[in-house]
């Protein structure tokens, strides 16, 4: 196991990629931790007090095996990391974590912290207009492919707040996606939107409470322009990592 410590910190947090090995195959993580729990929503967890979120980055060799047996990989990686469950907001990519990119936006007081990791390259797509390639069966899913967002602030966020900033965070994404021109995998005439298993992670903070997030108010500002940014930037880098 390797940890390499990101020259970031905030607010007491850190952050850090630890190479390790599940089942002799080489992964990695990053990881952020905070002195003390905090207040997150993700997309797929729900709301969670945790003292550390995980972004797992895996070869597409392990795939079918996530695919299968999603719950084994998650607990024996935690396990590896001596993580529990309860602690954790766990999400999970084939992008390298490597080519994550991180932005932060600030004004006065607010802060917000974008991290992002971004892989379009095979299953970009139009939402609701692309056929949908994936049944959920007994919590299993047959295809992966993910631009995974975790946002940081200071802010104390009401958990409408939180809501609403799936929203913000969404609409910043696919901002990214028009102005770098990315189009579905399925219909390359059309826009894409996202891909198929897109995550997101909120953190609230525990400085000046905030109770609506969006767009016309400075915090949502904050947000997408992070966003936006960072997006762009690991697509770019992911796919700059590809023609290597």
């Amino acid at each position: 196991m390797f940890r390499k410590e990101l020259p970031w910190k905030f607010e007491g947090d850190k952050g850090e990629i630890i190479s390790h090995d599940f089942r002799d195959t080489p992964i990695k993580t990053l990881v952020i931790s905070f002195p003390l729990p905090r207040k997150v929503l993700s997309s797929r967890e729900g709301f969670k007090e945790v003292r550390v979120v995980c972004n797992n980055s895996n070869p597409p060799e392990l795939w079918d095996f996530i695919h299968q047996k999603w719950e084994v990989y998650l607990e024996e990686v935690l396990d590896d990391l001596r993580f529990s469950p309860s602690e954790v907001a766990f999400i999970s990519t084939g992008v390298d974590i490597d080519d994550f990119a991180l932005k932060l936006e600030e004004c006065e007081e607010l802060k917000v912290y974008a991290f992002v990791t971004a892989g379009v390259e095979s299953n970009a797509m139009r939402v609701g207009v692309d056929k949908a390639g994936s049944i959920e069966i007994d919590g299993r899913f047959e295809q992966i492919g993910t631009i995974n967002t975790i946002i940081l602030t200071n802010a104390s966020l009401s958990e409408g707040a939180m809501v609403r900033s799936i929203i913000t965070v969404t609409e910043a994404k696919v901002i990214a996606l028009q102005d770098l021109d990315i189009k579905s995998s399925y219909a390359p005439k059309l826009q894409a939107t996202g891909t198929g298993t897109d995550s997101v992670v909120i953190v609230s903070g525990n400085g000046p409470p905030i109770s609506y997030t969006g767009g016309h108010c400075k915090i949502g500002e904050l947000m997408a322009r992070a966003v936006t940014s960072a997006t762009k930037e690991a697509i770019l880098k992911h796919n700059n990592h590809l023609r290597r």
